[in-house]
C-alpha cells in the first residue's frame, strides 16, 4: 500500500472482526484472539517515524518562510530570465512588468527600509491608492496610474500586487503566495481638478520611492503626500482668467482675426470664464458650466455682426470655443482605449461628449437668436488665413503658453511646451498650407511630433509627459470646424453641419492617436533592456 492509503481511516468492518468486548483488556484476557501473523510478545520492532498530520492543500508547510521561499506562481515552463535596466525611468520599468503575467515578473531585490520589520500591508496599499487617486484626478492615463501604483507597492516589497484602475474606482490586491490570504483595498475618485504642478510633485514622490538608494519610510511618504495635497495653485484666479482671454484671442488670430477680433474674443472668453466660476461656486454640474461659458463669445460675435462692424465675427466665436474644447480629456480617452483600458476609455469619451453637447447647446442658443434677428454669419469669412505665417506661429506659441497657465503647470515647463506648440503649428502649416495635405493627416503628424517630444522630455526629467504635450496640442484643436458645424445646423443646413462636425471629430481623433503614437515610437526605439519588454494583447482574429 502507498503512504496515502496507510493514512486512510479504516472502515468499521475492518475494526469489527477482532475487536475485544467492552471492559476486556487485550493483554490480560484469555479470550484474546490472535492471528498467525501476529508478532510474539516481547519482540521489539522499530516504530516508523511519526508523520505530519494530514492537512489542507492550501495550508502553509512546516519550515516555510516567505522571505526565503522561491517565487510563487511558477509556470510550467519555468521562470524566464528578464533583465531591466535600472537607470531607466520607473514608468518604463513598471509598465514593462505590468504587461507581464504575474508568474513571469522578476522578483525585486531586497531593499532596506527604515522600519525593521517592514510596514503593514494595509498601510502600504492605502498610500498606493491615495497616490493613484491624485494622478487619476489630475487627468493621467489609466496605464500610467497603474504603473505608479505598482511602483509604490514594489518599493515597499509588495511585488505580487495587481492594481486596477477605472474611471472613478481604484483597487489593488496583494497576495504574497498561494498559501497566504489576499489583501484588497479600493478607493473612489469623486473630485477632479487640473493641476499639473501637483501632478509633477506626485511623480517626483513616486520616483524617490522607486529609487533603490533612497530609504523613505512610510511615515515620510505620508507626510510628503499631505504637503502635496495642501500645496496651493501656482497661479491666482485673475491670472487664470487673463490666460483664458489671451488663449481665445490667440486662437482667433489663427483663423484670420485681427486686433479687434483679438480683443473681442478675449473679452468674451474672460466673461465666460467668470460665469463658469460663478456656476461652479453654486454647485452646478460641469455640463451647465460649459453651456454658460460658451454663450458670451457667441453673443459678442453676434453683437458685432448686428452692429455691422467690419470684423470677422465668426473668428470671435471660433476663438472663444478654443478655451472650452476638452482636448486633454479626449486625448486621455483615446489613449486608454489604445492601451486596452476600454471601460475607462468609454467613460472618458462619454464625459467629452457631454462637455461637447454643453458647448453645442450654449452656442446654438445664441446662434438661433442671431439668425432670427437677421445677423449675417458666414463660415467663409474665417478662412484664408494662410498669408500670415509669422503671426500664426506667434499666436500658436501664445496659445500654448496660456494653455499651460490654465493647466497650472510648473513654471519650469512653460517654456518647453510653448516651443513645442510652435513647432507643432509649423509642421501643420507646412503640410496643410504649403504641401496641400489633408487637414487630418497634417494634424496627426504634428500631434505625433508633440507626443514624441513630450515623451522624450518626460524621460529626460523622469516626470510625467502631460505637461509637455497637453498645452502643445492647443493650436491643433478643431475649433473652427466645430463652429462651422454648429452654424450650419443653426441655419437649417443639417447635412453640411454634420459633415463639419464629423471633420471636427476626425481632427480630434487624429490629435489623440498622433500623441499616443509619438509616445509609443519613443518607447519602441529607446532601449528598455530586455526583448521581453512591452507585451501587449494579441489581435483577437475575430474570436
Amino acid at each position: 500500500m502507498t503512504d496515502a492509503e496507510d493514512r486512510k481511516p479504516q472502515s468499521d468492518e475492518a475494526r469489527m472482526a477482532f475487536t475485544p468486548p467492552a471492559g476486556v483488556e487485550v493483554g490480560d484476557s484469555e479470550s484474546e484472539t490472535t492471528s498467525e501473523f501476529a508478532l510474539p510478545q516481547g519482540l521489539d520492532v522499530p516504530q516508523p517515524p511519526v508523520q505530519e498530520p494530514e492537512g489542507s492543500a492550501f495550508s502553509t508547510p512546516s519550515g516555510y518562510s516567505v522571505e526565503d521561499a522561491s517565487p510563487a506562481f511558477t509556470p510550467a515552463g519555468g521562470i524566464p530570465r528578464i533583465s531591466l535596466t535600472k537607470d531607466l525611468p520607473w514608468q518604463d520599468r513598471m509598465r514593462t512588468m505590468l504587461r507581464m503575467p504575474v508568474a513571469e515578473r522578476p522578483a525585486p531585490e531586497r531593499m532596506p527600509r527604515a522600519e525593521e520589520e517592514g510596514p503593514a500591508v494595509p498601510r502600504v496599499l492605502d498610500l498606493t491608492l491615495r497616490i493613484g487617486e491624485l494622478l487619476l484626478a489630475g487627468g493621467e492615463g489609466a496605464e500610467d496610474v497603474e504603473a505608479a501604483m505598482f511602483a509604490v507597492c514594489r518599493s515597499y516589497g509588495l511585488d505580487r500586487c495587481e492594481p486596477n484602475v477605472t474611471f472613478t474606482l481604484l483597487s489593488i490586491s496583494y497576495q504574497p503566495s498561494l498559501v497566504d490570504d489576499p489583501v484588497t483595498a479600493s478607493r473612489t475618485v469623486r473630485r477632479r481638478g487640473t493641476d499639473y504642478t501637483r501632478l509633477a510633485a506626485v511623480y517626483q514622490l513616486v520616483d524617490d520611492l522607486s529609487d533603490p538608494e533612497s530609504h523613505i519610510s512610510l511615515e515620510e511618504a505620508y507626510g510628503r503626500l499631505a504637503e502635496i495635497r495642501r500645496n496651493r495653485h501656482p497661479y491666482p484666479t485673475w491670472v487664470l482668467t487673463s490666460a483664458s482671454g489671451l488663449l481665445a484671442g490667440a486662437a482667433s488670430v489663427l483663423v484670420g482675426g485681427d486686433l479687434v477680433v483679438f480683443v473681442a474674443a478675449a473679452l468674451g472668453a474672460m466673461l465666460g470664464d467668470r460665469l463658469a466660476w460663478l456656476c461652479a461656486g453654486r454647485g452646478l454640474p460641469e455640463f451647465y458650466q460649459f453651456t454658460v461659458a460658451a454663450m458670451p463669445p457667441a453673443a459678442i460675435g453676434v453683437a458685432l455682426a448686428l452692429a455691422h462692424v467690419d470684423v470677422k465675427a465668426s473668428a470671435v466665436i471660433t476663438g472663444g470655443l478654443f478655451a472650452l474644447l476638452p482636448g486633454r480629456a479626449l486625448v486621455a480617452g483615446v489613449q486608454d482605449g489604445l492601451t486596452g483600458f476600454y471601460i475607462t476609455a468609454a467613460a472618458r469619451l462619454l464625459e467629452v461628449t457631454y462637455f461637447f453637447v454643453g458647448i453645442v447647446v450654449g452656442v446654438l442658443v445664441i446662434l438661433y437668436f442671431s439668425v432670427n434677428l437677421g445677423a449675417k454669419l458666414t463660415p467663409d469669412e474665417a478662412l484664408g488665413a494662410s498669408d500670415r505665417p509669422y503671426w500664426q506661429i506667434a499666436a500658436s506659441m501664445l496659445l500654448s503658453l496660456t494653455f499651460a497657465v490654465l493647466l497650472q503647470q510648473d513654471r519650469s515647463t512653460v517654456t518647453a511646451v510653448t516651443l513645442n506648440g510652435g513647432v507643432a503649428w509649423v509642421v501643420y502649416g507646412a503640410m496643410y498650407y504649403a504641401g496641400e495635405f489633408s487637414p487630418v493627416a497634417s494634424t496627426a503628424v504634428a500631434a505625433g511630433l508633440v507626443g514624441l517630444f513630450g515623451q522624450l522630455m518626460a524621460r529626460y526629467r523622469f516626470a510625467s509627459a502631460l505637461p509637455y504635450t497637453t498645452a502643445a496640442i492647443g493650436p491643433l484643436l478643431p475649433g473652427s470646424a466645430t463652429y462651422f458645424g454648429l452654424l450650419a445646423i443653426a441655419q437649417n443646413d443639417v447635412n453640411k453641419g454634420l459633415v463639419s462636425l464629423a471633420t471636427a471629430a476626425s481632427l480630434a481623433m487624429a490629435i489623440a492617436i498622433g500623441v499616443n503614437l509619438g509616445a509609443e515610437i519613443s518607447r519602441m526605439f529607446l532601449r528598455i533592456g530586455s526583448p521581453e519588454k512591452r507585451r501587449a494583447a494579441k489581435r483577437t482574429r475575430g474570436f
